[in-house]
């Protein structure tokens, strides 16, 4: 029984020994595949900034296709890098391929949502693609964050923004055109169809009635059928005229740039001006001044809050452009 024991423990305490022998080699190579991982991650993130830099270099050389290339092999190195797609994405909108430009600048704000190149980008390819309410969208997103990072973006997302709403506006005022002349058509057309009627009614009175083949009924008083035709010459001329009117009024539907702030591009509400003679809506200006920086938007002068002066003539304009043209509501 002793020596039965003994040869017990025996194996216990070698099996014991095995065991953390095995555990021991087990984690080395858990470590080792990790140490390798990283090597490796470390490796690919490397070759894709080589090929990032190449891909740079040849956007440079306006080589734009093969920038792509470039692009492409970075992400295939290394996927998880919001600046290879919207590096690609500029591209692929010099090379006018609208809808890859915004495959990839969302694949960037799915990694990024405070990336000011992917909503630039987004903005300026669903203007292309006539998308233009998430194009207005995309760039004001753009530009808050802009403003939000200090970011110095100079005049070019301003602009396209203020570009791309005047395309929507235009656009709107296109359908508006075409909605107004199938309008009046319609109208002129029933005008006359009322009328045409009222001179079959006519001729069928004066006959008594009579049926397709009585020769009395297209018969009918002269004088009454000229009142009839005269009553919808002048009828027509009337929604004619109406319609002339509506649009020499509203041809030039457009805001002067100068009733717009330079901030928000919107029709100024409580306008200030600057000491470097720049006129703001007051709720952007001091919007800015809290946000980005105590300087003047546009002149970059050094300007608080207490230079502000409420610009009273300005809003008088503004009021009396207003209340002449009330469509501006939509503007």
């Amino acid at each position: 029984i002793l020596l039965l024991n003994r040869e017990l423990r025996v194996d216990c305490c070698l099996c014991g020994f095995f065991c953390r022998r095995l555990g021991c080699f087990i984690e080395r190579s858990s470590d080792q595949k990790k140490k390798h991982c990283r090597k490796m991650n470390v490796g690919n993130a490397q070759q894709a900034l080589l090929f990032k830099q190449e891909g740079n270099k040849l956007y440079g050389a306006r080589k734009f296709q093969n920038a792509i290339d470039c692009y492409s092999k970075a992400i295939k190195c290394d996927s998880s890098v919001p600046q290879f797609y919207t590096n690609r994405a500029l591209c692929y909108l010099k090379l006018q391929e609208w809808q890859k430009a915004c495959n990839d600048c969302r694949t960037a704000l799915e990694m990024d949502l405070k990336s000011v190149k992917a909503y630039f980008f987004l903005g300026q390819a669903l203007s292309e693609l006539d998308h233009l309410d998430e194009a207005c969208s995309c760039l004001q997103k753009a530009y808050q964050l802009s403003k939000e990072q200090s970011l110095n973006v100079g005049d070019d997302v301003a602009n396209t923004l203020r570009f791309v709403k005047k395309k929507r506006w235009n656009a709107l005022e296109e359908k508006r055109m075409k909605e107004e002349i199938e309008l009046e058509s319609y109208l002129v057309n029933l005008v006359s169809a009322d009328f045409e009627q009222k001179l079959r009614l006519l001729k069928s009175a004066e006959s008594g009635g009579g049926g397709a083949g009585d020769e009395s009924a297209d018969v009918a008083d002269p004088e009454a059928v000229a009142a009839i035709n005269s009553s919808r010459e002048r009828r027509t001329a009337e929604v004619m005229d109406l319609f002339k009117q509506l649009d020499e009024r509203r041809r030039k539907r457009e805001v002067p740039d100068y009733l717009t702030c330079k901030i928000s591009f919107e029709i100024i509400e409580d306008p200030v001006v600057t000491p470097s003679g720049i006129t703001y809506n007051r709720k952007d200006v001091e919007e800015h001044l809290q946000r980005v920086g105590h300087f003047d938007p546009v002149t970059r002068v050094p300007l608080t809050q207490e230079k502000l002066i409420p610009n009273l003539s300005m809003k008088e304009v503004i009021e009396d452009f207003v209340s002449q043209n009330r469509w501006v509501d939509g503007y």
